[in-house]
């Protein structure tokens, strides 16, 4: 337990990190689809969409999961506080699940064969938001 704050401060901090590319990279794949007849324009956003994802959302993902392992390791009797940590965990899977999703979108963008269009891209820009609130909620509330 002497390093547990500490692994906790650099989980937040992973997981800041980790949010940032999960909201952004839906804008990107927004302006993508929407600028596609621009090529010069794509062929930027492809590179950013890239580099977004692979070093900073990739890193910051395995920083986010191997440091909340490393507290539930030091920690266990987590699972014993509450309903609110098996709810965080849930909203956590689809956080992970929507993460390899974003993935799966850029490797469509990449080939230009997506059939998603920037209306989707916009709705889709809403699902981290709504399951980092749930994930807060349950963090520092523990409703349950």
């Amino acid at each position: 337990m002497e390093y547990y704050e500490w692994i906790l401060a650099f989980h937040v901090m992973s997981f800041m990190s980790w949010m940032a590319m999960l909201f952004y990279q839906p804008r990107l794949y927004v302006y993508h689809t929407e600028n596609i007849d621009n090529k010069d324009f794509v062929k930027v956003i492809k590179i950013q969409e890239d580099k977004l994802f692979n070093f900073i959302g990739v890193p910051a993902f395995w920083a986010t999961f191997l440091s909340g392992l490393a507290m539930i390791y030091l920690n266990p009797d987590l699972f014993k506080s509450g309903v609110w940590l098996y709810v965080k965990l849930v909203a956590v899977v689809f956080l992970i699940a929507y993460h390899y999703s974003l993935n799966h979108f850029r490797k469509q963008l990449l080939k230009d064969k997506c059939t998603k269009n920037g209306k989707f891209f916009r709705f889709y820009n809403e699902v981290p938001t709504l399951l980092m609130i749930v994930i807060v909620i349950m963090v520092v509330i523990k409703p349950f």
